[in-house]
């Protein structure tokens, strides 16, 4: 797979899925703008040959209408920012419900309206170009424990992710979202350091996962690089499942 010639934007690039990704496409051949709310966890990608970074928070409206204007204008991009709640209903409250609600749904919504422009005029002049926006198995496709906010803000990400889909397959500007199982990422080892008992609790992440381990990154940038290149041409509106068995 290649990814020649091709300008991506990845969020939440300072570590975890999106920095592995950012690599990823770079790696492709990829000019990669890799953008994060914290600029030191950006500065690792200093130097990579084919990365820009840019310091973006993701909830700031000006922000993104800024650095829209800034950069030329993209074939892919990939709305990979979000959090994880931890708790039932009973335990979400208006202000974790807002926080969730904004960073991983209200984000793409905001992304995609400033970037869907550009991302027309080169799927017009190059016959096609991508948008992928970053769910879960914990969404529509599978309900978890102590996840409220989290399922519900990540099945609304594969809502938003077919009806841009269905508005613009005739344009030729694709749009999917990727569904991880269990990741082990730098936030995923924070929340299992403050769990109670966090041995407990790595143990309990990797019980659900039939394979029997946690997914690596690395488990998932050859799909979001596919996904990202024309590879994927004829793939659009999907929820695409990189969860080691745990939805069979």
């Amino acid at each position: 797979m290649t990814l020649r010639g091709k300008t991506i934007l990845v969020t939440a690039a300072g570590q975890g899925i999106g920095a592995a990704s950012a690599l990823a496409c770079a790696k492709a051949g990829a000019k990669v703008y890799a953008t994060d709310v914290n600029a030191d966890l950006l500065t690792k990608m200093s130097g990579v040959e084919g990365i820009e970074t840019r310091v973006l928070d993701v909830t700031d409206v000006a922000a993104i209408d800024a650095l829209a204007a800034e950069l030329p204008d993209l074939d892919g991009l990939f709305n990979c920012a979000g959090v994880v709640h931890h708790g039932t209903i009973l335990e979400l409250d208006d202000a974790a419900w807002e926080f969730s609600l904004n960073l991983n749904i209200t984000s793409m919504v905001r992304m995609c309206r400033a970037f869907v422009p550009g991302l027309l005029r080169r799927a017009e002049s190059e016959g096609s170009a991508s948008i992928l926006n970053m769910s879960s198995m914990a969404s529509s496709e599978k309900g978890f424990v102590q996840r409220t906010a989290y399922g519900a803000t990540k099945a609304a990400v594969i809502g938003l992710t077919k009806a841009i889909a269905a508005d613009f397959v005739a344009q030729n500007l694709r749009c999917n979202a990727l569904c991880p199982g269990t990741v082990d990422t730098p936030a995923l080892q924070g929340r299992i350091q403050a769990a109670p008992d966090p041995v407990q609790a790595e143990k309990d992440f990797i019980a659900r996962q039939p394979m029997g381990r946690l997914a690596t990154v690395d488990d998932l940038t050859p799909t979001v690089v596919h996904l990202l290149s024309d590879g994927s041409s004829f793939i659009t509106g999907q929820s695409v499942l990189v969860d080691g068995g745990c939805t069979i």
